[in-house]
């Protein structure tokens, strides 16, 4: 039974959460108005492999942000349950973004690789590990299990790695290979659009995974090892997803993209997020001062 109601007697809490929720008021976006008309002659100007790798980097994106869409609800409900009246403001923003990003990967697909549908030959036993397995358990536990180590699990799984790590090294993919179509006198602007939105959002989502990360850090420090045993399962996973990309040709990635790029850009990212959890470890929420 309901008791009472907090913004009733509070009001609503300036803090990160809202601050959140008010970007993504803000910055709202539309797949549906993007134009793909001039990214669809690009691509069929590509050479098989270079088209081959467009379509497989897309494929990753579909079926990652299909996944964090469907395990989403499970965190929304632990906010919800602990009274966390800003933080379920903020979610309810998150989960709408994500179902916009099926759409506009879905879009991309279909419109520019002509593409709908048996893509899932793409998708290797280390990202089908992540996706399919790692995050919808991490995720799924929170409906029966609200606890700091279960939320910070959770957290870990989706904001830093599949988010923080997988997903922006999958932007830095779309931008090097913007760069190479763009030496040779072509384009994909609606593409490019998209991406720069995706990646705008996801930005605000990683943000709060830490933040909720930190708050349970600055409350329980001894979840640290938690933080440590989980990211330890995770990053070779991570780093397999990456491998798998680049496995599919041997004889040297399309378009002149370099694994060892981007094995460094995804070790680099997740450093950027340990280094900002071991200052939440020391001052919790407090380290997110700057984002």
């Amino acid at each position: 039974m309901r008791t009472g109601f907090q913004t009733v007697e509070r009001g609503l809490r300036e803090g990160f959460p809202l601050r959140l929720y008010q970007k993504a008021k803000r910055l709202f976006w539309d797949p549906a108005t993007l134009d793909f008309q001039q990214d669809r002659a690009t691509f069929q100007n590509l050479p098989p492999e270079g088209q081959d790798l467009v379509l497989r980097l897309a494929s990753l994106f579909l079926g990652g942000e299909e996944a964090v869409t469907l395990d989403l609800l499970p965190l929304l409900q632990a906010v919800a349950r602990e009274g966390r009246v800003e933080e379920e403001m903020y979610l309810t923003t998150f989960l709408l973004e994500e179902a916009k990003h099926v759409e506009f990967f879905a879009r991309f697909l279909a419109e520019v690789g002509g593409q709908k549908g048996n893509l899932a030959r793409y998708h290797g036993p280390h990202y089908r590990r992540i996706f399919q397995e790692i995050l919808p358990e991490s995720m799924g536990r929170l409906w029966q299990d609200g606890s700091p180590e279960a939320q910070v699990e959770a957290a870990l799984t989706y904001n830093v790695v599949v988010e923080g790590v997988l997903a922006e090294t999958g932007y830095q993919g779309f931008y090097r290979l913007a760069e190479r179509l763009e030496a040779a006198g072509q384009a994909m602007p609606g593409t490019l659009a998209g991406i720069r939105n995706v990646q705008r959002d996801e930005s605000r989502h990683i943000a709060y995974g830490l933040y909720l990360i930190a708050r349970h850090l600055g409350e329980h420090p001894g979840l640290w090892g938690r933080v440590e045993g989980r990211l330890a399962l995770l990053l070779p996973e991570a780093m397999g997803v990456v491998g798998e990309l680049f496995a599919a040709y041997p004889e040297g990635a399309p378009l002149g993209l370099s694994p060892e790029e981007f094995f460094a850009y995804a070790s680099g990212q997740f450093q950027a997020r340990m280094r900002l959890l071991e200052k939440a470890r020391a001052v919790g929420t407090a380290a997110l001062e700057d984002l």
